[in-house]
């Protein structure tokens, strides 16, 4: 396990980029029907081309905070801190009560448009709240009846005064468009889709080099944003190629897995739009998998859906998506890696959170989800002002849904299991697979991704196990790696 972000090993290579602190609050305010129109415009190489500020000077380094819910932190902040975990040891105990007064407090003493604690607290209460109804509704039912029910009318309601739906429950009623428009304000305000888009894709074009057929198999395609940088790269690498200049970029392929055909279509038809534009032939084989049981269905698909030819270099993309296949055990994730191994790829890129959300203990996670998702608001809070929608947007819908899942779900209904990169390199070598060390080129584009587009202070890249991974302050948040 990873003490924290900045611990030392004399065997690992170890590189650091601090940011200089930026003037005032650094955002984008597309709407997501602006991005439609300009997300795939692209600069060179494989950073995405925005209305960058020029670069800044490096400073010197700044001593690490300590680990506590607020890098700012006060005795009150502590004590809130504090509060959260005590309120958690209670529902761990089932001691309902006093826990639904403690809930009330946590509430009351937090707004989602307060400051970063603030946020936090309410979206960690919201969840606490969930947690609460569901062990108190589960305590309530008679014994030949499933725990996991959620009746409308229960015991719950009366007692502690509040229902089922005071707080949105995680995975159930989630606008899919709203998600959609999550997921695009989050690649432009905040560094970390985008870093692990291009870590990945550096890693794929240095796989495929010299290859006259490529296939990628995207388990997670969203909206494709992660392609036309590695399109634009892998048509300009071809051009400027001296050892012939006639030499065409090689045929694409790119298979897109995803819950909705409609929006599958609406991502191969933008793609293919950009394909042409830059005279790249290219193909789009959309892969709809059924929203209940990801993980059967990828089992399913994986390797009868996906056909690949025998001229064809195969690379995977997995960018944030494994955690969702993990349940109380990895064994259904180790056979399907193993799947994935038999079809001898090329590369295969794996993002993740830096964080141990899939502990059994329910108080080990709580803590652990406290201290990473503490980061991730301080973070918004550096980059984006108050009243900014998208911040209010990306903290309810976006993270709030997932802290609401690692709080306040259990068993099957658990979807967002992130485990330490230590868990994954375990399973990927256990699976067949060996870790591609990064180039040193893919370094040098994450850091000048943070340059230009983040220059706000606390943003930190370090290479460490041969991997790349993005920090705020002293607390690693997501981690890139290629295998094959």
């Amino acid at each position: 396990m990873l003490g924290s972000f900045s611990s030392n090993n004399s065997h690992e290579e170890e590189e650091q980029d601090h940011h200089h602190p930026h003037h005032h609050h650094h955002h984008h305010s597309d709407s997501p029907s602006d991005l439609q129109h300009h997300q795939f415009h692209y600069h060179h190489h494989l950073i995405p081309h925005h209305h960058a500020p020029p670069a800044f000077p490096s400073p010197s380094p700044f001593p690490t905070p300590p680990s506590t819910l607020s890098s700012s932190a006060s005795p009150s902040v502590i004590n809130t801190r504090q509060l959260l975990v005590t309120c958690a040891e209670l529902l761990s105990l089932s001691n309902f009560a006093p826990a639904h007064r403690l809930i009330s407090i946590l509430s009351a003493n937090s707004s989602p448009y307060g400051d970063s604690t603030e946020r936090l607290v309410h979206q960690f209460s919201r969840a606490l709240s969930i947690r609460l109804h569901r062990s108190a509704v589960a305590a309530a039912a008679p014994p030949n009846r499933s725990s996991l029910l959620f009746p409308h009318r229960s015991n719950s309601s009366t007692v502690f005064g509040f229902g089922v739906d005071s707080a949105v429950r995680p995975g159930q009623g989630s606008d899919p468009t709203a998600l959609q428009s999550c997921y695009l304000t989050l690649n432009q305000v905040t560094p970390f889709i985008r870093f692990s888009h291009l870590t990945a894709n550096q890693a794929i074009l240095e796989a495929i080099d010299g290859q006259r057929a490529v296939h990628i198999v995207d388990l997670d395609i969203m909206h494709g944003v992660q392609w036309p940088p590695l399109m634009q790269a892998i048509v300009e690498r071809s051009s400027t190629n001296d050892k012939n200049a006639l030499l065409l970029p090689p045929t694409l392929r790119i298979t897109g897995a995803g819950h909705d055909l409609e929006a599958l279509h609406r991502t191969g038809d933008r793609l293919s739009t950009f394909a042409q534009s830059l005279g790249l032939e290219f193909q789009f084989c959309p892969l709809l998998l059924p929203h209940d049981a990801l993980s059967v269905a990828l089992h399913a698909a994986i390797p009868s859906e996906i056909s690949t030819l025998p001229d064809e270099a195969l690379a995977v993309n997995c960018v944030l998506c494994l955690h969702r296949l993990l349940k109380d055990d990895a064994r259904e994730l180790s056979i399907f890696l193993r799947k994935i191994k038999a079809l001898r790829p090329r590369v295969v890129t794996v993002a993740e959170r830096e964080a141990s959300h899939n502990h059994p203990m329910f108080l080990q996670r709580f803590v652990e989800a406290l201290d990473h998702y503490t980061a991730v608001f301080d973070s918004l809070e550096a980059t984006l002002p108050p009243s900014s929608r998208e911040r209010l947007a990306l903290e309810q819908a976006w993270f709030g849904r997932e802290i609401a899942d690692i709080i306040g779900e259990e068993g099957e209904g658990r979807l967002e299991r992130h485990e330490r990169f230590e868990s994954w390199e375990v399973l990927l070598r256990s699976s067949g697979f060996v870790n591609v060390p990064l180039s040193p080129f893919a370094l040098s584009q994450a850091k000048l991704l943070l340059r230009l587009h983040y220059p706000s202070e606390g943003y930190q890249l370090q290479i460490k196990n041969s991997s790349a991974f993005l920090g705020w302050q002293s607390r690693a948040l997501f981690t890139v790696s290629s295998w094959r």
